[in-house]
């Protein structure tokens, strides 16, 4: 059984670039879980509001019943669920999965190539971080779900599976004349910038290319508040903050808050700025707005 491409094809609901990673989601809090437990089946009543909060932090905004993904997963041939009654899932109505006693773990024959080959733990779940979710995010993630993979064993080996371009951070990085868009950051130990990265608008995972026209010049605080949606960017080419970012602090109020409306700095006469229908897919699917009116800065 190739795992690896089960993990890489999981059946998704898409329209329009809209995500879904509710499936990417589970299957990866389950091999998590697996990883601590190999033998423990996880009922519904007990994992509902982890998968809840995993949906509304790496979601998309809007609301969405870890139901769905418990009941759904089994499609892909990773997952099975059982209740008191035996094998099947009752659907996707949360009462049903709560009152049936529903359990689900992963597969019975991924469990045993999991058990035979400890490593496949870790492939798969590079897999889905890698299709699913920017690497600004992958470490976040795994801490999340509670999984322990080491990245220089857990490299995707998909045959044909796109690649990132490795020229990409130089062109975007010279475009925006190697200063953060957002706050002007331009940091260097002698002629070698650091911390300055080519954040990508719509995701390379999900289909983004790699183009400036779809790319950003963000120190790595700002890429990281970008790709979790705290920041975005508006017709405008001004930065947005979204309402629902709260922060206190002298340096949250710096180096965040007073983003709020600030124009985007470059890129350079002649570079590609950010493309409208990057950006509004963007604002979209990852932007926890409404954004703060300008005046509140």
């Amino acid at each position: 059984m190739d795992w690896l491409a089960r993990a890489a094809t999981l059946r998704q609901w898409t329209s329009k670039g809209v995500r879904a990673p509710h499936k990417p989601l589970l299957l990866l809090y389950a091999l998590a879980r697996h990883q601590q437990d190999a033998d423990r089946e996880l009922a519904y009543t007990a994992v509902e509001d982890d998968l809840k909060r995993l949906l509304a932090e790496y979601g998309p905004r809007g609301r969405t019943s870890p139901a769905y993904p418990f009941h759904h997963l089994v499609s892909d041939g990773v997952w099975e669920v059982r209740t008191k009654g035996g094998h099947g899932s009752p659907g996707t109505n949360v009462g049903d999965l709560r009152a049936s006693g529903a359990a689900g773990r992963l597969a019975a024959d991924l469990r045993s190539s999991l058990r035979s080959d400890p490593a496949l733990l870790g492939r798969m779940a590079r897999t889905v971080l890698d299709l699913h979710f920017p690497p600004s995010l992958h470490r976040e993630l795994c801490d999340a779900v509670g999984l322990e993979i080491e990245d220089a064993e857990t490299r995707p080996l998909i045959p044909g599976q796109r690649r990132r371009s490795p020229a990409l951070r130089e062109l975007v990085l010279t475009a925006y004349e190697y200063q953060c868009a957002f706050c002007g950051y331009d940091g260097r130990i002698g002629a070698m910038p650091v911390g300055l990265e080519a954040a990508h608008v719509r995701w390379w995972a999900l289909g983004g290319p790699d183009e400036v026209a779809n790319a950003v010049c963000l120190c790595s605080l700002h890429h990281k508040l970008f790709d979790k949606g705290v920041l975005g960017v508006s017709d405008e080419h001004r930065v947005m903050v979204a309402q629902r970012f709260v922060g206190h602090s002298a340096a949250a109020r710096d180096h965040v808050l007073a983003l709020t409306g600030r124009p985007l700095l470059g890129p350079q006469p002649g570079a590609s700025p950010i493309a409208p229908d990057h950006r509004s897919w963007h604002t979209d699917q990852v932007f926890q707005g409404p954004a703060r009116p300008a005046a509140a800065a």
